[in-house]
């Protein structure tokens, strides 16, 4: 480990992920290539797209430092958004509605953090199930159709400036920033790198793994409920299929960011890095014309290429 931390110090350029170094790649050739992609409005728009994968990507990235994933966190996120959706248009209340959505999501993540901590199931095969149960029951709610009539309140979030910045924007920097002080800055955070890297020494310290295990499942529905809420404000409506697979943007990017599946290592701005990869990769190829299915294959890549320079330089 100290020798770990000389190399780090004596060649920061090893801290940067691979997908840093891509980004760089992705800009140049999209800039070159995609009419339009580097104008200050198509950048910003870049940006506001990417907000709702940051808030998944994020949780997602304390729940694999525990050595656990979460499959169901789009399908989670989905239904979080129809209940946004139901209950503000019910109301006219984006509060009450947020609070639904909110409340649905800590349910879900409580749910799979007992599943993996208390019943030992494994967290892929956990999740798995829960995005199943989430799918079914956003179907169920909507009855298969889109909830309409989102009151202001909800709509204008997602096209409303704070101090001239998006507010989704906002919101995702008020996010990041408080994940920074959970993760770096809190004996909570301490703990969530021990679930990955020794948590017999939580036992020892008197500690239970199983309750902060579910804490950080549960951190990651509360966070897909405040998504559902923009979600629903970006699409104007609750849609029973909205956010199915960004489950799968989101471990991309903690992926492609640093964030190691075991031994829980793990970098929040590398996450960040990683989201916008993402963004930065989807808003080209929408430039340039292709279609959906060669977007979810070029993700796909975008792993694979920047974990392939990680390796490269680790072995270097």
């Amino acid at each position: 480990m100290r020798e770990a931390a000389v190399v780090s110090q004596s060649n920061p350029l090893q801290r940067i992920p691979g997908v840093a170094f891509v980004l760089v790649a992705l800009i140049a050739v999209f800039g070159a290539v995609a009419p339009g992609f580097l104008s200050v409005a198509n950048l910003s728009n870049v940006l506001v797209q990417s907000t709702i994968l940051t808030m998944l990507a994020l949780p997602m990235t304390l729940i694999i430092m525990t050595e656990g994933l979460d499959l169901s966190m789009g399908a989670v996120l989905t239904l979080t958004s129809l209940c946004v959706a139901i209950v503000s248009v019910a109301t006219k209340s984006m509060l009450l509605g947020l609070g639904a959505g909110v409340l649905v999501g800590v349910a879900f993540g409580a749910v799979n953090g007992s599943l993996v901590a208390i019943l030992g199931i494994p967290p892929f095969v956990a999740t798995l199930g829960t995005l199943g149960v989430a799918q079914g029951l956003s179907l169920i709610v909507s009855d298969g159709q889109s909830v309409v009539g989102i009151p202001h309140s909800v709509r204008d979030i997602y096209s409303s400036k704070l101090l001239s910045v998006p507010v989704p924007i906002v919101m995702a920097l008020v996010t990041y920033a408080a994940f920074h002080a959970l993760l770096y800055h809190t004996r909570f955070g301490t703990y969530i790198f021990a679930l990955g890297g020794n948590r017999e020494a939580l036992r020892f310290a008197g500690l239970s793994p199983n309750k902060l295990l579910i804490a950080v499942y549960a951190l990651g529905g509360m966070m897909a409920g405040i998504a559902g809420l923009l979600m629903t404000a970006r699409m104007n409506s609750g849609h029973p299929t909205a956010g199915l697979g960004l489950e799968f943007d989101a471990i991309a990017a903690v992926a492609v960011g640093g964030t190691s599946f075991e031994r829980g290592n793990g970098w929040l701005l590398g996450t960040v890095l990683g989201v916008i990869a993402v963004g930065v990769l989807r808003n080209g190829l929408n430039l340039i014309s292709l279609p959906s299915s060669v977007q979810v294959a070029s993700v796909g890549i975008l792993v694979i290429v920047a974990l392939f320079l990680d390796g490269l330089r680790s072995r270097s």
